[in-house]
């Protein structure tokens, strides 16, 4: 079994669709406005309207509603996104910070609330273990 996608349930999935375009500078294939997925070389983020939760079990998900995960997207240069970002991004977690994993890390929430992390591998063991999602 391989995990492949994070879905996230949304009232609004152009303006997250937009985020995420603007945050990884990669483009979401989109179903009208009910549904958006972006592509990465290694996982896929969902986009998923309200709309579509009763396909599944209605009630089953809620937007803006997460307090536990944590969306993750590795970058060669953590620093440089965050100058980058700093006039676009609303709601700022933390600058960049080393992490004692050996992460350079910042956290920022997208417009639902959800917690992004932008993160650079810094230590050797870090870079090994990252270096394929930097390629």
């Amino acid at each position: 079994m391989n995990f492949v996608s994070v879905r996230v349930i949304t009232d609004d999935v152009p303006r997250l669709a937009d985020f995420y375009e603007l945050i990884t500078g990669g483009t979401t294939v989109r179903t009208g406005d009910v549904f958006a997925e972006l592509t990465t070389s290694f996982a896929t983020l969902a986009i998923g309207s309200t709309r579509t939760v009763p396909v599944f079990a209605p009630g089953a998900a809620e937007p803006a509603q997460n307090r536990s995960a944590i969306l993750e997207f590795a970058t060669l240069d953590v620093d440089a996104e965050y100058e980058r970002l700093r006039g676009v991004v609303d709601s700022w977690v933390t600058e960049p910070t080393d992490m004692p994993w050996g992460n350079r890390s910042l956290l920022l929430r997208d417009p639902d609330g959800n917690l992004v992390n932008l993160f650079t591998p810094v230590t050797p063991a870090a870079i090994a273990k990252f270096a394929r999602f930097l390629a």
